[in-house]
């Protein structure tokens, strides 16, 4: 077997699993916290429609997810089912699961925040969008960041369920040169791989809670 041609393969698959991540985390960060606002919405029809779109998205398999993302839009709409919608589907199933953890994230953060800051904020003639990004957002940015290391962590791994619908991510590919090589030497790599990468992660969000220590 070649190594070197083994590891070329897995960095590739290893570059896909970077752009899940990333790509993710860049749509379901924000989107999130849209979901949290509805959730928290006095309107109870706003509220319970955002209630169970997290219930079904924190109750149901993220593998079943990508499945229903990718094959819907054929059964549904007589889609053509492409190579290149293989990874939008797999972007849209991980964004809309992972919005919906952090949505709750998000809301248990804001709903930890005495109410008298609030009050306060409108002594001062502070106005709701002003009074949550200048002195709410900040404090539960320092709260939330336990959580959402977590989920991140999670997240890192959770990439290699790509392979479920095809898309050549770097377990894709871990189990198709054992396979071929009959070896266990790529998973070996893989998983370096993904240790490694969680490592950054979490070295990055501890340095992240570390310069947000002034909020306490």
């Amino acid at each position: 077997m070649d190594y070197a041609s083994m590891l070329t393969e897995l960095l590739k698959g290893l570059l896909v699993s970077v752009e899940i991540f990333f790509l993710t985390l860049l749509f379901a960060l924000p989107l999130g916290l849209l979901i949290a606002f509805g959730r928290m919405s006095k309107n109870c029809i706003v509220s319970n429609i955002f209630r169970v779109y997290i219930s079904i998205m924190r109750g149901t398999p993220l593998m079943l997810q990508l499945l229903v993302c990718f094959f819907g839009p054929y059964y549904l709409f007589r889609i053509p089912l492409t190579d290149p919608y293989r990874f939008i589907a797999v972007i849209i199933a991980f964004s809309l699961n992972y919005a919906a953890y952090f949505a709750e994230i998000y809301r248990s953060g804001i709903q930890s925040i005495p109410v008298g800051q609030y009050e306060a904020a409108g002594v001062l003639g502070l106005t709701p969008l002003q009074t949550f990004f200048r002195i709410i957002f900040p404090q539960v940015a320092k709260r939330v960041i336990p959580p959402v290391t977590n989920e991140v962590i999670t997240l890192v791994k959770d990439t290699s369920l790509a392979f479920s619908i095809a898309v050549m991510e770097m377990f894709t590919m871990a189990k198709q040169i054992a396979s071929a090589h009959t070896t266990m030497i790529p998973f070996v790599a893989a998983g370096a791989f993904y240790y490694i990468f969680n490592f950054l992660v979490a070295f990055c969000m501890e340095r992240l809670e570390k310069r947000l220590d002034y909020y306490r």
